[in-house]
């Protein structure tokens, strides 16, 4: 009869093993050293030592600081953002909108926007938007599933998402209720 064997300790991860508790120490870290020094001393030796782990487990994990920080927005922005469901496309747009400038008001969440984008570009940026995407493409299906015609996601996302990042990240002009309303506006006229 064959002996049962364990499996190898390099397969997989373990959740809530010492791989997660890692992850949250420099994610923890890498928060912090945005929050406090605005991204300006993000290197992977001052993430590893704020996190208080070897520099070679931040290089071995993440590679880049790039990499990181999109690992770190990615996770930051992930389910943040419920989809709003008030009746109306109007309505959810302007829950949508609302619920994402206070977000991006925050200044640790700017913060964490501005560093990501800064640094990792292109995929920085796909990092901070790509949830809000999403839940704003689910709020569009949600309209079509009631028998109307939304405007594409490409125009929703021109409308509200880039002004709501572009101002939030680039002007830090307010992200006022008013405005927020008026975005929603020029997208759905009377």
């Amino acid at each position: 009869m064959p002996v049962p064997t364990s499996p190898s300790p390099h397969t997989g991860s373990r959740p809530g093993g010492r791989s997660a508790r890692i992850r949250a120490a420099v994610h923890r870290a890498v928060r912090e050293l945005v929050a406090d020094e605005g991204g300006e001393v993000l290197t992977v030796p001052a993430i590893a030592a704020r996190a208080g782990v070897h520099a070679t487990t931040v290089y071995r994990r993440w590679g880049s600081v790039a990499d990181l920080l999109a690992d770190v927005a990615a996770s930051r922005f992930s389910g943040d953002l419920v989809v709003p469901d008030t009746g109306s496309l109007r309505g959810d747009l302007e829950r949508y909108a609302s619920d994402l400038a206070k977000d991006l008001g925050d200044p640790d969440t700017l913060a964490l926007v501005r560093a990501t984008i800064g640094t990792g570009g292109g995929q920085g940026a796909a990092a901070c938007s790509r949830e809000r995407s999403q839940t704003l493409d689910a709020v569009l299906e949600r309209d079509r599933a009631r028998g109307h015609q939304p405007p594409t996601l490409e125009r929703a996302t021109d409308a509200l998402l880039a002004p709501l990042y572009y101002r939030a990240v680039f002007t830090g002009a307010p992200l006022t209720p008013e405005w927020t309303r008026s975005l929603v506006s020029d997208l759905l006229p009377d």
